[in-house]
Order: C-alpha cells, then structure tokens, then sequence
C-alpha cells in the first residue's frame, strides 16, 4: 500500500474516532515524515503524534490506531522469522540443553524460552517467544470473528505467566553467589514485574498484527476504537474510564476558564461615552465617525446548583459538580444542594479546599439526603429545597438542575421548578441520559422542562462543556 493512501486512511480513523485532525495538520504529517524511515517506529510515532495530536488525553487514542494501521509495516514484523532472531532462539536452546534455566511447568519449551528471555531482558528475543506462543497457543484462525482479548487470555493462561515472577526469583537466587537482601529481592522483583509487562505487549501486538492481516487495517481499527475521554458517557464509564475522566477534566477547566473570561471581555459594548467621542470627533474636523462606548461593567451570574446524586447519575452529579468549582471564579457566588429524596446544602464543603474532588467524597459520605428509603423522590426534594432556601433565589441567580427526572412515580410537584423560575434569572435542566429515553418510563423530565429556560443532554465532558459556555 502506498504510504499516501495509508497516512491518509489512518487520518480517517483519527477523525473518526473523535480527534480533531485538520486538513494543515495533516500536510505537517506529511512533510514530517518524508525524513523519518517507517522502520524508527518510535520516531516515525511520535513524529505523526506530534503533528496531529493537541490534547494529551487523546494519546492513548491515538496509540491505538497507530498500532493498527502500522502493526503490519517494518522489517521486524514480517511474519517469516529472520535469520537474527533465529540465531537467538537457538542460542536459548543451546543454554537450557546445558541445564538453565529449567522452567518446568506445562508450557515446555515455549515457557522455559520465555524464561530465559525475561532473564536477560532481551526485547527483541521477548518478540520471537512472543511471535511462537501466540502461534503454538492462540488457536487463531482466518475469518473467524473472535477478539483478541479472548487470543491473549490463550496465550497467556498456556505460558503459565502467573507463575513467572516468583520462577524468576528462584532462578536469580541460584545464579546469585551471595544471598539477596530484601532491597535487592525487591528491586529484581519491581525489574521482573516491567519485564513481564513489556512481554504482554509483544503478546498483544503479534495479535493484533496476526489480526490485521486476516481483517484488515480499517476493519480492526473499527473494532479496538473507543471514545474520547470526552465523549465517555457518564452513566456508563468503567472505573478506568472514570480516571481518564479525572484527568481530562483539569485542563478542560483551565481552557474553559480563559474561554469564558474572554467571551466576557468581548460582550456587548457598554453605553455611549459622549465626551470621549467629540473629543476623537477633533481629528475629522468635529465629525463624529468613530463612536466611543464605555466599557461594560462584567456581569458574573450567580449560580445555583440542585443536583441528584442518587445511583446511576451520581457520576453526572459529581464531574458537573467538580467542573463548576474549578472555574467558579467565572460566578460572582456558587451554591450547592444535593438530593436523593430528601435535600441538603454542601456548599461549605468546597471552601477553603484545594482538591475539589476531597469535596465531592465529603458530599456524598455526610451530605444529608436521604429522607425515607433513600429512593429518588423528586417530587419531595424540590418541595423541601423550595421552603428551606427559596428565599436565597434572587433576579441574579442561576439554577441548574441536574437530574435524569426518574421519579419512581411519585407526585412531581413540578410546580416548585415553576415557582424558582419566577425569581430566578434562568433555570435549565440538564439530563445525562439519552434524549430517546426522555419521558420513557418513571422519567417525567417534560414537566419540569415546561418550566425551564431550556432542557439539555449532558451525557459527556463535550456536552457539558458546551453548556457551561452558555452561563457566561
């Protein structure tokens, strides 16, 4: 495949998956690499990376696609063993017939290599074991339309890999002349542990090659994609998915900030300033062709935050609640109350701290939201908020409230959401759950909305970031 054809297939994926590539970035790309030999996969990597990628946390996908799309290209990864590599599984050979490295175990010959290689911390003999086990144990076969998730459990469960650590140890301890102290066994041990990861690599990427061969470079990249941490939903993020979230979420609140603050600056124009104007009118013979305003005075809303953190939505509740406190220099004040069917107010939890995310734990191990059976009562929590700190709802204020509006089928009293929206500046509504799913079930989210300034979709980083634009 030409290499044009095949950055530009690649660019495809990028976009496809999410990451913002442009038509500039792309022609950088290329010019990059016309002084890179596709053999320095690092080189030629990182190059493409640092081209095409602007946001650190779509790294891991773009490493993903790379490896697919160029899992197939260089010398070392045809799938015919070359002469090197052979030479140095012959000289492993060579050592284990003369009794080291004596692994044992069901996975004969192949474990016993793999030993041997995880001894000397050899990458590129790690890579022929790599390329034999997946061949003897993986069981694949073209066009069968299997993972490579399952291919790897194979592979590894037949290597014994579990057992490798501690047969490493005992293997150092017999070539040791003197007896390892606990720093030293500990230090060995913490080396083994990258080794053997390193190792799962090569495992993964012989499959994943062995993949792309059978299915295709575009085919395989469509099956490995995942989203954005941007574009992770909420209500449906694993915990690994939830940290990326947490590290995606700093920066997006640094540029949100400086956005806000910008658009701000930038607003309408302030009132005529007369004095300044006749005094520039002097230039054009008293003419007045450039009118001057006075600057406008920066209004920051007040804000109110009214948000469900009962089951699924809690994840919502909790990033709305962190993003929100991380620019809150962007509002002239910043209330919060939680609820599930009974409502409190955690505001003073976030003061004075420096580490949102210490606030939230604290919201939801003592906030006091529960009322009966800790089920969502909608209904009853807006009606407690409502006579408790109605008062504190003003013509600057606005609320948010957040919520997938699931209400068990108890009495809505959407009239409260009727009687803020009186007082308040704006009132919106933001939902992390599908819009198909809106009014479906015990969701009555369209009678509060009625109320509202506006109901919005905030499955996501992006969705909520693209509202908050609107508070300023």
């Amino acid at each position: 495949m030409p290499m044009l054809d095949l950055l530009s297939g690649f660019v495809n994926e990028l976009r496809n998956a999410g990451l913002p590539v442009s038509l500039t970035e792309n022609l950088d790309a290329m010019e990059a690499i016309r002084f890179i030999p596709l053999e320095d996969r690092d080189a030629f990597k990182f190059a493409l990376g640092s081209t095409l990628i602007k946001n650190g946390s779509h790294w891991n996908a773009f490493e993903t696609i790379f490896e697919v799309y160029f899992s197939y290209r260089g010398p070392e990864y045809l799938i015919d063993n070359d002469a090197e590599l052979d030479d140095l599984m012959q000289s492993l050979r060579e050592q284990m017939d003369q009794g080291k490295g004596d692994g044992g175990g069901g996975g004969g010959d192949s474990q016993n290599q793999l030993l041997m290689a995880l001894m000397q911390g050899d990458q590129m003999m790690m890579r022929q074991v790599a390329k034999q086990s997946v061949e003897r144990y993986a069981g694949m076969e073209p066009g069968r339309p299997v993972g490579g998730t399952y291919y790897l459990y194979r592979t590894l469960r037949n290597l014994g890999l579990e057992e490798m650590p501690e047969k490493l140890m005992d293997e150092l301890r017999k070539q040791s002349d003197d007896e390892l102290s606990p720093m030293e066994e500990r230090l060995h041990k913490d080396e083994f542990d990258d080794r053997i990861d390193k190792f799962k690599k090569e495992v993964e990427a012989e499959i994943r090659r062995r993949l792309v061969a059978d299915r295709g470079a575009e085919a395989m990249a469509k099956t490995l994609r995942k989203p954005l941490p941007e574009d992770v939903e909420f209500m449906h993020a694993n915990r690994d998915e939830m940290q990326h979230l947490k590290k995606a979420l700093q920066p997006l609140t640094q540029k949100l900030a400086a956005r806000l603050a910008r658009k701000r600056r930038r607003g309408r124009r302030g009132p005529l300033d007369f004095r300044n104007t006749v005094r520039h009118s002097l230039t054009y013979g008293g003419v007045p062709l450039e009118p001057k305003f006075r600057a406008p005075r920066a209004s920051k809303p007040e804000l109110i935050v009214v948000a469900d953190i009962s089951g699924s939505v809690a994840a919502f509740a909790r990033f709305t609640l962190m993003l929100v406190y991380a620019i809150q220099n962007q509002f002239s004040k910043v209330r919060s109350f939680v609820f599930i069917d009974g409502v409190d107010e955690v505001t003073d939890y976030f003061k004075g701290v420096d580490d949102v995310s210490e606030a939230i734990v604290r919201v939801n191990n003592e906030a006091d939201v529960v009322w009966v059976d800790g089920h969502s009562d909608y209904g009853h929590a807006f009606e407690t908020f409502w006579e408790r700190y109605g008062k504190g709802i003003s013509s600057k204020s606005t609320v948010l409230l957040l919520g997938d509006a699931r209400n068990n089928y108890h009495a809505s009293q959407s009239w409260v959401v009727k009687e803020i929206k009186k007082k308040a500046k704006r009132v919106y509504w933001l939902n992390p759950e599908p819009r198909s799913y809106w009014n479906t079930g015990d969701s009555i989210v369209g009678e509060y909305a009625a109320h509202a300034d506006g109901l919005y979709e905030c499955r996501n980083l992006r969705q909520l970031e693209q509202f908050v634009e609107k508070l300023a």
